[in-house]
């Protein structure tokens, strides 16, 4: 079982869209949300993820494909 801190920056053109609510459904992982922040321009959230190393790569590859920078804060 893998904890990462992770801060993920989320580009205005997806305000709209359910990532945290995505994430949650299909990946198999435990999320905590610490910190967000989200205006029309864009957002930003600090969040740790728990679970199996090969799901929350899963997480990071979903993200990545949607064009979101995600940065490893603490292991």
């Amino acid at each position: 079982m893998q904890e990462l801190k992770v801060e993920m920056f989320i580009p205005g053109e997806l305000k709209e869209e359910p990532i945290i609510y995505d994430i949650i459904k299909n990946y198999n992982i435990r999320m905590k949300i610490i910190e967000a922040s989200f205006s029309t321009e864009s957002g930003w959230a600090y969040l740790v993820l728990k679970g199996e190393k090969a799901e929350i790569d899963r997480v990071f590859d979903y993200l990545g494909s949607k064009g979101i920078n995600v940065e490893i804060r603490e292991r």
